[in-house]
């Protein structure tokens, strides 16, 4: 692998959803986009831009039209999405996606914990594998680490969450996706998780995709904003561009889009009057 590579590189990747119907949607139209190792990217953008098709198109959880996707030095534009699996590390904006709800904490761990290796489960319910995980368990502060008998469908959408995240993280994956994690919680609850998430992160060096709708998460969060639009990056702030932008200053980007696009409308209606 060549060490000055990008670890994400998504090159001319295009995708269409129900081509040549009248519910055609162009989620991406050519999309380029390179990640550095460590990077935590923001990805903001609204209803229909892209950005969560961006995360399944890496996490290979449909095939590209056209284009090529690398991860960690390798071709993975054709890999189906259980092999991607063991390079990717996810949590969904659903609470209850991700884990068996009628196992105990413990055996969901133990799933995690042994993803990818070949261990049995006897092995990834270790008491060495017990104390870890209560440990770990027990720095989210919510009293769960005596709890590792419940089964996870009991608790709450903010508990549940952030277990999601740690077994999404135990592994130390290469790459870790995001998809608006805390846009089903309540605002304490969100709070609580997006603590854990910067942390883990910052703690694990996580090259990190966190798609979001809040801007206010996008200015306090990562070194870099991608900001998609109808299916393009329309615009993609540094660290250094990124540190300087404000909540209003995304907005206004957004508010800029949304009247150009107004005024291209009203340009081709007034043609088309003048025309038919």
């Amino acid at each position: 692998m060549n060490t000055h590579a990008p670890l994400v590189r998504l090159s001319q990747v295009y995708k269409t959803f129900h081509a040549g119907t009248v519910n055609e949607v162009r989620p991406m139209r050519g999309i380029d986009l390179d990640i550095s190792e460590g990077a935590f990217v923001i990805v903001l953008g609204g209803n229909g831009s892209g950005k969560s098709t961006l995360l399944n198109a890496i996490a290979g959880s449909f095939a590209i039209d056209a284009g090529r996707i690398e991860l960690a030095g390798h071709d993975v534009s054709a890999w189906p999405e259980h092999r991607r699996a063991g390079l990717i590390g996810r949590v969904f904006q659903n609470p209850f996606s991700g884990t068996a709800p009628n196992m105990t904490i413990l055996d969901n761990f133990s799933l995690a914990a042994k993803r990818g290796r070949f261990r049995g489960l006897a092995w990834a319910q270790s008491r060495r594998l017990q104390d870890e995980l209560r440990d770990r368990v027990r720095e989210l502060k919510m009293g769960l680490e005596d709890r590792l008998d419940t089964a996870i469908g009991s608790l709450s959408g903010g508990q549940r969450q952030a277990l999601t995240l740690l077994m999404a993280t135990w592994l130390k994956p290469k790459l870790l996706l995001l998809d608006e994690h805390t846009a089903a919680l309540d605002p304490k609850s969100a709070d609580q998780v997006i603590t854990l998430t910067d942390q883990i992160i910052a703690r694990e060096n996580l090259t990190t995709l966190m798609v979001t709708h809040s801007m206010q998460q996008a200015v306090n969060l990562g070194d870099r904003i991608v900001m998609m639009h109808r299916g393009n990056v329309l615009h993609d702030f540094s660290a250094g561009q990124k540190h300087r932008l404000q909540v209003e200053d995304l907005l206004s980007r957004f508010e800029n889009v949304r009247r150009r696009e107004l005024l291209d409308e009203s340009a081709a209606r007034l043609l088309r009057s003048r025309y038919i």
